[in-house]
């Protein structure tokens, strides 16, 4: 077991998620709806980006929320798949494939989106979680991935549809896909060696 369940990253990232949407919410005055002015300044919009250099929404957009659903929606499978990968990945292992995550969905929209739509929300980081923790349970077990690619494209059909991002969705589901087969790879070789010693 990984020694990140003494920090619980899972908490932390959705402590820094509801704390973001907290201040949107009381900057912009409405708790249950991010205002238009909130989403302009810290949702992702591709023109501003491009053409302002508002590179900052890159990341920002990874926290903030349309509204109170669309964050409890986020946080909830966060927690789901989120205490899984505390169970196979190091603190900065975690973190590394949250973030590498939502910035290449973020970086795929903002090049995908029409400019002036505006892209929000951790929607990409939590798809690299979850597509990292699937497949990384049954590599580990020696057991064929092809199941595991089945169970992510089939959540990733569930969660498209109309004002969705699925280009976030995509490009964290692929990352998560990626790094966890990876990282799969490499504690078996370092498990396989610590029990070649004599």
């Amino acid at each position: 077991m990984s020694n990140s369940k003494k920090f619980m990253p899972t908490f932390i990232l959705i402590a820094i998620n509801i704390g973001f949407y907290s201040y949107t919410s009381l900057i912009g005055g409405n708790f249950l709806n991010t205002s238009m002015d909130m989403i302009y300044k810290f949702g992702q919009v591709g023109g501003l980006v491009i053409h302002y250099g508002y590179y900052y929404q890159i990341l920002t957009s990874m926290f903030a929320h349309a509204n109170i659903a669309h964050l409890f929606g986020n946080m909830l499978f966060l927690f789901i798949f989120g205490l899984r990968a505390e169970e196979f990945f190091s603190v900065s292992e975690y973190f590394f494939i949250y973030f590498l995550g939502g910035l290449t969905g973020n970086l795929l929209s903002l090049f995908l989106l029409p400019l002036n739509i505006p892209s929000l929300g951790a929607s990409g980081a939590v798809f690299a979680i979850f597509g990292a923790t699937t497949i990384y349970a049954r590599k580990t077990i020696s057991q064929s991935i092809l199941g595991a690619l089945i169970y992510a494209l089939f959540w990733l059909f569930l969660s498209s549809g109309a004002n969705v991002n699925n280009f976030a969705h995509i490009g964290g589901l692929f990352i998560g896909l990626t790094i966890g087969y990876i990282i799969a790879i490499v504690h078996s070789k370092n498990k396989n060696n610590m029990n070649s010693y004599p």
